[in-house]
Formats: C-alpha cells, structure tokens, sequence
C-alpha cells in the first residue's frame, strides 16, 4: 500500500519514442527518481500490442508476451523486452521505489484467424436497442499466438469468450456497430453510458463466462510471479463488471500473501459515479479523481475568472480522499488524445502544489510535467500539429521536497477567496517545522494563516517572494503569493 506522503509517477505518455529504450531509461533513474521523492511508478503496458513496436499498450494481444516472442512483427515492445523490463522492474525495488502495472483486462485486438458465427448488431451509441436480427458474421476472434507456441498458457481464444466485437468481414467498412455474439449479454455492473458501455473496443472478452475468468486469474497470478509489482493500474474498469475485481484481487493477494496497491481508471467527471463504484467493488481499489483534474482544466481556462473556493468541490479529493489518486494530467487527457483536457502551463504549478502538499489523496506526477515533450500528430480537425509540453521538473522537486520534508500535522484551510486560497500544516514531532501554502490565479494576494509557530520566520520555497515572512506571537503570518502563481512557505 501507498506509504505516508508518497508520490507515484506515471513513468509514460501516449506519444513516449518508440525506440524502445523506455525500461532502461526506468532502470537509470531509479535511484535519482527515489532521491527526488517518488516513492512508486506506474510503468505502462508491458505486453505486446496489435500495433506492435508503436503500439502504446492500450491494443492488448497477448498478455504473456512481455517483449518475449516474435508476435506482430516485432519481439521487443514500444519500450523494450521483457529481460530488460524485469531489469528495471529491480532497480526500482533496490531504491526502494514500488511498481504498479497498467493492466488492460477489457478486449483483445489482432486475432490470429477468423471464425464464423452469429451476432445481432447494435448502434455503437446505443446498446439497448438492436439495429437488425441475429446474422452470421466473420471476425478475427481466433488468438492461438504462434510466436508464443503455448509457453506460459496454453490458452486459445476463441469467439464464445468474448460476448461482442466490432469487425465484421461481410461488412468491412461499417464502423458505426457492435455485434452482440449469439446468446450472450453485454456485461452487467458497467457504466451506463450508451445505455450499456460494457463493450469498448476490440474483442470484448466475456466476464460472465468462467473460463475466461479462470484465464484472466491464472495470468495474474503468472504476472505477479514473474515480475514481483506491488500493484495494478487497471483500464477501462467502467467497461468490466464490477463485481469481477474484488473476486480477482483476493485470488491475487492470496497468491503473493500480501497486500496488493490497485488504482482504476474510472473515466468520469462525475462524482456520485466514482461514489458508486467504489462501494460496489467494496472499497477494494482506488480510483482516479477525473473531477480533480477536470476542474484544473477549467480553472486553468477561465483566466483569473474561476472561484477557486470551488476548485476541490465535487471530487474525490475532498469527499473520499482515501480512495482518492489524485493527478494534474494523463496521456488521455494530454494534448491531441481522445479524451483533451490540457491544464495550461501557467496553473500546473498551483495545481501540482494541490495535489502535492495537501493531507489528503495519493497524488500522481505525469512524465512529460517533470520531463517536458516534443511529439506532433493528427487533430481532430484533420490539421497536423506540433506539440511541446514544457518542463515542470524544478517547481515539482520544490514541492516534493515539501511534500517530504514539511507535509505532516494538522492541515488548517483558508479557501475563502475568489481568487488567493491557502493551507497550512502544522508539523508533527518527527517533522516540527510548519508550512504555508498560498496560491492566486488572480492578482497578487495576501492571507494571514495559522501556522502554530509563534515569532517564527519562513521564507518562500519557489523562490518567488524573496522577502521572508515573520509570525506574530500568536503563530499567525501574512503569507504572500503573486499573481498567477503559488508560494510554498517553509519555517526556517
């Protein structure tokens, strides 16, 4: 489990080179990463992908391939092959940085044959309602993976362990419906949208069928094994039933006798949703606060015009802050993918500084805010476009080194102000020293905060202010922030 103020990092972006270079650069920067003050990373998909070497590890084909066999033209993965994988996955563990892997239990895509059988068609936008009768189709349900020649799992699938797909070779260039395979249901206990989201993408594998969850346990326990993580990310959980995971994780954490850490990424803004799912799943797993991040998104837009006494309303955060993994930004959120919704450069700072020096949430850095990126791609406009994610890396040492160093005792909060809110936490007996927190994105403000240090002097940690702040005899100070910007205010 998460250790008291830790810090993951998701160690990828969508558009990370695909030189395959990734695990070594992990297994280089273990020990800086440590000494920077992470405590775990989320790596991505290990396993081989539809598209191969570029594929980013969301087209699940095989997930006993971990850059191992000769499978979709390629045996190494986007980020390397599975010994150099196991490499890094060591590293980390010897600087004492714990490792959660991107699990994608939803769908399969790439099918080594094709098979014939029936299927009613449904509109992709609507899963209640058939668009025509049972028909025969022909899809590439078949996956025997010839590379692998049934090292590890002797498993093949075929079309009754998927309950729909979206191909249909009679029908090659129809995208707009989802075959519902011959006496099957779409999976319950899933997200609502599209009357039924159960189905996503791909081959949509079938949680009610037994088999299929005996195979799924059998590869988890196989994962574990092989390669000693402490956690999961799992995909497109609100596509899974829910009642599948808690089931799961037992059988997990009873073969490795210990507790696993496992996040979800239940992709919506809505906070009564998230509420739901975790209850359901029993408080088993946390999950991802997307209303967090989405009202960074707004509040980043609004250009001083967002009352940030509303900026943790609604989300995880303030409501359920123990299943709560917070974030700034993520590589379907980042910059041309299909779920946009950038936080601009001027408010990640005050946004990391929320997520990072306050109690509660289990905060996660993404790789291009710490490292920056270049990469271009296709807009939804058909226009071609250039990007660059600037480098945050010296504002986020700051505030992890806070994080570290000053993150601890009571937490005492000043969100009162259109524009400049603050906090403040009052050390504990093993870290004494107190700090202050203020932010605008707005003009410049001011806010006396309680800080419990009396005739005490601060100074600020992002360097913006460099007049230092004095406490009165009460333990009170006039903490201070420019405009559009946060300042970090550590007793000296």
């Amino acid at each position: 489990m998460a250790q008291l103020n830790g810090t993951m990092m998701q160690y990828f972006h969508w558009y990370t080179p695909d030189r395959g270079h990734l695990w070594d650069e992990v297994k280089n920067r273990a020990t800086e990463l440590a000494d920077a003050g992470f405590t775990a990373l989320w790596l991505p998909p290990a396993y081989k992908g539809v598209g191969g070497r570029s594929d980013v590890g969301y087209g699940v084909y095989d997930l006993f391939d971990l850059g191992e066999f000769d499978q979709k033209g390629t045996i190494r993965t986007k980020y390397g092959t599975k010994e150099e994988y196991l490499a890094a996955i060591a590293a980390l563990h010897s600087a004492g940085i714990e490792v959660y892997a991107d699990t994608v239990l939803n769908h399969r895509i790439g099918g080594d044959g094709a098979e014939t059988f029936k299927a009613t068609p449904y509109p992709q936008d609507d899963r209640l309602t058939p668009k025509g009768s049972l028909q025969e189709i022909k899809s590439y349900t078949h996956f025997h993976f010839p590379g692998r020649q049934g090292k590890y799992s002797t498993f093949e699938w075929h079309w009754w362990d998927f309950d729909a797909v979206d191909y249909n070779e009679y029908n090659q260039g129809d995208r707009s419906t989802v075959y519902l395979v011959e006496g099957k249901l779409f999976d319950d206990y899933v997200a609502l949208e599209k009357g039924n989201f159960a189905y996503l993408m791909g081959c949509d594998l079938d949680f009610q069928n037994e088999r299929v969850r005996n195979e799924i346990t059998e590869w988890g326990k196989w994962y574990l094994e092989t390669t000693g993580v402490d956690g999961f990310r799992l995909d497109a959980i609100k596509h899974i039933s829910a009642w599948f995971f808690p089931r799961w994780l037992d059988e997990m954490e009873r073969f490795v006798g210990k507790d696993l850490f496992v996040v979800g990424e239940y992709w919506i803004p809505k906070i009564n949703d998230l509420h739901w799912y975790i209850d359901v799943v029993g408080s088993r797993m946390a999950v991802f606060d997307v209303p967090l991040h989405y009202n960074f998104h707004y509040a980043s837009r609004a250009g001083g015009n967002y009352d940030m006494r509303q900026i943790l309303d609604g989300t995880l955060m303030q409501q359920r802050s123990l299943h709560a993994v917070t974030f700034v930004e993520n590589h379907d959120s980042q910059p041309l993918q299909a779920l946009e919704s950038v936080v601009e450069a001027w408010f990640k700072p005050l946004a990391y500084a929320i997520i990072l020096l306050r109690q509660q949430g289990y905060p996660c850095v993404f790789y291009p805010d710490y490292y920056g990126a270049e990469y271009e791609d296709w807009g939804r406009d058909g226009n071609r476009y250039n990007i660059s994610l600037p480098c945050h890396r010296w504002a986020i040492d700051k505030l992890l080194y806070a994080r570290q160093n000053y993150g601890y005792g009571l937490q005492y909060d000043y969100l009162d102000h259109w524009n400049t809110i603050g906090w403040t936490r009052l050390g504990n007996d093993e870290h004494p020293q107190a700090m202050a927190v203020i932010m605008s994105d707005g003009p410049e403000g001011f806010k006396w905060m309680e800080v419990g240090k009396p005739n005490a002097k601060f100074i600020d940690l992002m360097e913006q202010i460099k007049d230092p702040v004095y406490t009165n005899e009460w333990g009170w100070g006039n903490f201070r922030c420019r405009g559009g910007s946060v300042s970090v205010w550590v007793q000296q």
